[in-house]
């Protein structure tokens, strides 16, 4: 039974990321008429690392957009990476210590 969930994740995550292969920088995708913007800079700084891979056996795709508009995709994709998926939090959760 455990072996057919394995399988399972791992089919389900190789559809995930053909799915979402057009969705890369450098994909022809954003032109000078239409440069990537603020939400497209937050999704490639999310998929910056798997676009690093990627780029490694495929020359045509960046980590980054050249044709983007300027502070506003750099600030997405500044935050994406900054924050990861996990959101970005601007104070972090104390710990409830025990007391002795």
């Amino acid at each position: 039974m455990k072996n057919w969930k394995k399988l399972a994740l791992c089919v389900l995550m190789i559809l995930i990321a053909a799915a979402l292969s057009g969705c890369v920088p450098g994909d022809g995708a954003n032109t000078l008429e239409k440069p990537a913007g603020f939400f497209t800079g937050v999704w490639h700084g999310w998929i910056a690392p798997v676009t690093l891979v990627w780029s490694l056996f495929d020359k045509d795709v960046g980590i980054y957009e050249t044709f983007n508009t300027g502070f506003w995709y750099d600030l997405g994709y500044y935050m994406a990476i900054i924050s990861g998926f996990g959101g970005l939090t601007l104070s972090r959760r104390r710990k409830n210590r025990k007391e002795s």
